[in-house]
């Protein structure tokens, strides 16, 4: 028994030297990451393209948005904002908007059955997201939208892959999940009718927009919509849809007390912001033509994909939320050679929430295949890329989660005071936009927290007598 406790603590020991001796090395990396990442910033910040941003137009939308505060007839009063699920319901047939027709009555009826389809899962969403955008380029905020929720998806995977699944308890994964995917499918519920009212709208060759209030859509959209069918402003729509889908989501997910008490409030919701769940990256694809073929061959076959993006500080702040989606959208429509690789990534790659899909030398999608160790912080300090037969298990998020039937929604109009009109703004693209190196630094972090909990616990487990 002594001599087994003797072999524990030289191989604990190993360990603590392996690791101690990788700090110089991990500093000397995270040096010269930083003057990468510096470097990448600059070469994909060359090329700008301006975001055209009408102010004379934003003005109209304010009288408009101002007016509507005191005179639209849908609006709830404050203090009913949470009453029920059929508040909206009662104050639409008390008003009869519009007395429909049969063609507009079997819209809305395919249009919500197109919506409930579509939006079954992370997969299909995403890719609903990007069947808009492909179609109608000029809806920015699909493809935004579509990037986006590919991140949903690999943070959704990560809480049953490699590295997170063993620092949480699996209740808190659970409620996680379902966080996740709430914000996620209230999003597309509310967003996706819009996208479809508009495609319909355009093969009519006339805007359907009134019909918005039949989709329990804020009235903050409409004047939005309306301008937006008179002048293609790409920017000043997806300013709006971004501060409407954080304001959907702030009452019916974000303040609920039930999230607030499972979730955000919880310290492992922490560990996973200080991990990568706050972090959103663009991987970067390549661009086809002669100069990125040559480029291309010219790397090794398991070289790390770049990637743009951005940390987002805190998710529990509204504001701070509608700045990071202003900030994502110029980043991704602002920089010629983020736009195109992006776009040549999503176009390439189909979505299905392993990361494995953008850093295929570091992630597995198969699990019989992946790293099963305590060494993993060691690795991936030591080395660039992990072997086959040694990377780090990502799952495909269909294997691992089922489709959950959608809860009962609120019926409430968000938009009840002027506060929000602040938000109103030109985007102003990030200055550092390579993610690089900071999404490989967190890897290393969250894998270095890993290894020491692992370590502990099967410490403790041996130091239990046996019965």
């Amino acid at each position: 028994m002594h001599s087994h406790g003797t072999r524990d603590n030289k191989k604990g020991g190993k360990d603590v030297w392996a690791w101690t001796a990788a700090i110089p090395h991990a500093l000397a990396e995270s040096w010269s990451g930083t003057l990468a990442s510096w470097q990448i910033s600059l070469k994909l910040t060359t090329n700008k393209h301006e975001l055209r941003w009408d102010y004379a137009a934003v003005r109209t939308i304010r009288r408009k948005l101002k007016d509507i505060l005191s005179s639209h007839p849908y609006l709830q009063p404050p203090g009913s904002l949470m009453s029920s699920t059929e508040g909206y319901s009662s104050i639409r047939s008390h008003n009869q908007l519009h007395n429909l027709t049969q063609e507009e009555q079997e819209l809305i009826l395919l249009i919500q059955e197109a919506a409930a389809n579509a939006n079954r899962s992370n997969v299909t969403r995403t890719q609903a997201y990007y069947d808009c955008y492909k179609s109608y380029p000029e809806l920015h905020w699909a493809l935004l939208a579509h990037m986006v929720s590919r991140n949903a998806g690999w943070n959704m995977s990560d809480l049953k892959g490699g590295l997170m699944s063993d620092l949480t308890d699996s209740q808190f994964k659970n409620h996680l999940y379902r966080f996740l995917e709430r914000c996620n499918a209230l999003i597309f519920q509310d967003a996706y009718p819009q996208l479809l009212l508009y495609i319909h709208s355009r093969k009519k060759g006339a805007p359907l927009f009134h019909l918005l209030p039949h989709f329990h859509i804020s009235a903050f959209m409409t004047p939005f919509w309306e301008q937006f069918w008179l002048d293609r402003g790409s920017s000043l729509l997806t300013v709006a849809l971004i501060i409407n889908e954080q304001n959907y989501i702030e009452g019916r997910v974000a303040r609920h007390p039930f999230y607030l008490e499972h979730v955000l409030e919880q310290p492992f919701f922490r560990i996973h912001e200080l991990a990568r769940l706050n972090q959103i990256v663009f991987p970067l694809g390549q661009v086809s033509g002669p100069e990125a073929d040559m480029m291309a061959s010219q790397e090794p076959p398991d070289s790390t994909r770049p990637l743009a993006g951005m940390t987002i500080p805190k998710f529990a702040d509204l504001s701070i939320r509608i700045k990071a989606g202003r900030t994502l959208y110029a980043l991704l429509f602002g920089y010629e050679e983020i736009f195109h690789s992006v776009l040549a990534f999503a176009q390439s790659t189909k979505h299905r929430g392993s990361r494995a899909e953008y850093w295929p030398a570091l992630f597995t999608p198969t699990l019989e295949s992946a790293m099963n160790n305590t060494h993993e912080s060691r690795n991936l300090i030591q080395s660039e890329w992990l072997p086959e037969g040694g990377r780090l298990y990502s799952p495909h998020i269909e294997e691992i989660w089922q489709d959950e039937s959608q809860e009962p929604i609120p019926r409430y109009d968000w938009y009840q005071g002027r506060v929000m009109l602040r938000h109103i703004r030109k985007p102003i693209r990030p200055l550092l936009p390579d993610m690089t190196h900071a999404h490989r630094a967190a890897l290393e972090k969250t894998s270095i927290v890993h290894d020491v909990s692992e370590r502990i616990h099967s410490h403790e487990n041996r130091k239990r007598p046996s019965r």
